[in-house]
């Protein structure tokens, strides 16, 4: 295996290396072609190499990429309004990554208390969530794995189980210190776990009586994943704080704590900052992201092949034992097994499905995720339904021999 003696060990990578890309398909450097069913874990949501970023990309740094935010920036702006108008809310602070929005989410939170005067202002965080690695964010984070070894964690958030409305209501009798509920519309680490169809209706009634700020991690689900534009917009409801990141910059990193109305107006000026925040190549290039999923229709196309691959799926999957459930919303899906069922860690299908040249990941220990570009067509969305459901079928008719 190729090892690099000075790269920190945070990741245990796979033996490849990939050299180019286009469209859906990546290239390693032994001139393989594989299908990227992972996208870059949802960020190269247009594919490899769009001819629209790669033009966008190329200007802007022949232009300029870097003033601070000390100075107006003209592509920043642009992005800023891209972005209200598709999901309804009034501003943006922009970041480098969905960790950089959270916290900016966290600190609204914790500001919009204090205004209320509430000393120890606390946020309603769930279990099983993933928010990020830095300390406020995998403190947010419900996960004992990410935490481990990094205490004293941040204080000020109270957990509950996620898509149970009852432990909300619970919280809210008995504590007067909460003032926001940090949610995924869908959790994406922990398995691709989709609520129920009203969950995020109730928690925005929950927040409305309580006078809370409901803010949602659309870091993974946002920018056209699900079928829609943000995932919230399948509920007709609209959050207070949104945050957003991956697919945002299709690889360039860029992030946006986008806030609404009351929400709009905490931060002022000495509250928050980000030196590489909203520079002008990261705006440009999302500013792109926009209009390209906007004049290619990929929403629609996200939606209608999600659709299709979800249900190819379930027909191939479903009545096996050694499936659980098959879920998703778009072109996010998860097919949860069963290790007992497999006598061994699912982890190793990532290996199998690499050397039948397709890139998937597989979460939470059991669950095979498949985030593939907005771009996929209806062959590619086949390769993938049969790779994958020949790779399980194999698997578990092994565990049985």
């Amino acid at each position: 295996m190729t090892t690099n003696e000075h790269i920190m060990k945070t990741y245990a990578p796979l033996d490849i290396t990939f050299e180019h890309g286009e469209g859906v398909y990546l290239w390693d450097t032994d001139k393989q072609q594989y299908l990227d069913a992972l996208c870059g874990i949802a960020v190269c949501s247009l594919g490899h190499a769009h001819p629209a970023i790669t033009k966008t990309i190329c200007e802007q740094a022949a232009k300029l990429l870097h003033t601070s935010n000390l100075y107006q920036i003209d592509k920043q702006q642009h992005l800023a309004d891209q972005l209200c108008e598709i999901s309804g809310m009034s501003r943006v602070f922009f970041s480098n990554s969905g960790a950089e929005a959270n916290e900016a989410a966290i600190k609204i939170a914790r500001l919009y208390g204090h205004q209320q005067n509430i000393k120890n202002p606390s946020i309603i965080v769930m279990e099983n969530s993933f928010h990020g690695r830095t300390m406020a964010t995998l403190s947010a984070t419900g996960s004992r794995k990410v935490q481990a070894g990094f205490e004293p964690l941040v204080q000020g958030f109270v957990r509950a189980p996620y898509n149970d409305i009852q432990s909300i209501k619970n919280i809210a009798e008995n504590n007067n210190d909460v003032v926001a509920i940090l949610v995924e519309p869908i959790q994406g680490e922990s398995g691709v776990n989709v609520p129920d169809q009203d969950y995020l209706n109730q928690l925005r009634e929950i927040c409305d009586q309580q006078n809370w700020l409901l803010m949602l991690d659309e870091i993974q689900t946002g920018m056209g994943r699900t079928g829609q534009w943000f995932a919230f917009q399948h509920n007709n409801i609209q959050p207070d704080v949104m945050t957003l990141a991956k697919a945002l910059g299709n690889g360039v990193p860029i992030g946006a704590c986008l806030a609404n109305e009351k929400a709009s107006e905490i931060m002022h000026p000495g509250n928050h900052g980000s030196t590489f925040g909203g520079n002008p190549l990261a705006c440009a290039t999302a500013s792109t992201v926009i209009d390209t999923i906007k004049s290619e229709d990929l929403i629609s196309n996200a939606k209608k092949l999600g659709t299709y691959m979800l249900s190819g799926l379930t027909e191939r999957l479903s009545p096996l034992d050694g499936v659980r459930e098959i879920r998703g919303l778009g072109l996010m899906i998860g097919i949860e097994l069963d290790n007992d069922q497999l006598n061994h860690d699912c982890s190793e299908l990532v290996q199998l499905a690499l050397e039948q040249q397709l890139l998937i990941n597989v979460t939470a220990g059991n669950v095979i995720r498949l985030l593939p570009p907005l771009i996929i067509n209806q062959q590619q969305a086949d390769i993938i339904i049969n790779t994958v459901s020949e790779l399980v079928i194999s698997s578990l008719q092994k565990a049985v021999a």
